[in-house]
């Protein structure tokens, strides 16, 4: 055969398979469009808990003339996940979706003064402990104060006051 049909019938099986490839390619696209649309969301009624917005309230009484007191906010806000040496995507992975009850931030400065966690009956599961544990090491290693407040129905707002003076303190 001569050598110009050789390269005809190359040049038809390349096109056929080059073709082959994008209508898969698009075939695909509009499966994963069509999954995407199929995604459908709601409102939640409240931001927090009615006794996560009860200790806010409180929050913002005994700290908000001096701090922004920012509730339900993502570590990823809070810490630069691209340290050098670590796997940056799997350090962001890490900490993705993960988040604190409260932060407090300075009026003036908007540093980061403390982050709050309202542990609840939840935090005694150990996957809560495990979760805890793992909050408490980020937040030492990345020195910012980290207070954790049990029931501060039972506390009174010096008592409140104290733990969280205490993690700043310590930091």
């Amino acid at each position: 055969m001569p050598t110009y049909i050789w390269i005809i019938i190359m040049v038809v099986v390349f096109a056929g398979a080059f073709a082959l490839e994008k209508a898969i390619d698009k075939k695909i696209d509009s499966q994963n469009e069509i999954k995407k649309s199929h995604y459908r969301y709601y409102a939640k009624p409240y931001l927090m808990t009615a006794r996560e917005n009860e200790f806010f309230k409180l929050l913002n009484d005994i700290f908000g003339a001096k701090w922004f007191v920012i509730p339900q906010v993502h570590l990823s806000s809070l810490l630069n996940h691209k340290v050098k040496g670590q796997n940056w995507n799997g350090a962001f992975r890490h900490i993705n979706g993960k988040s604190v009850d409260y932060v407090l931030v300075g009026k003036e400065s908007y540093k980061i003064i403390c982050a709050i966690e309202l542990d609840d009956s939840t935090h005694s599961r150990a996957d809560r402990i495990e979760r805890d544990n793992e909050i408490n090491r980020i937040f030492n290693e990345a020195r910012i104060p980290l207070a954790r407040i049990g029931k501060f129905e039972n506390m009174s707002r010096q008592e409140i006051v104290g733990v969280i003076t205490e993690a700043i303190k310590t930091k």
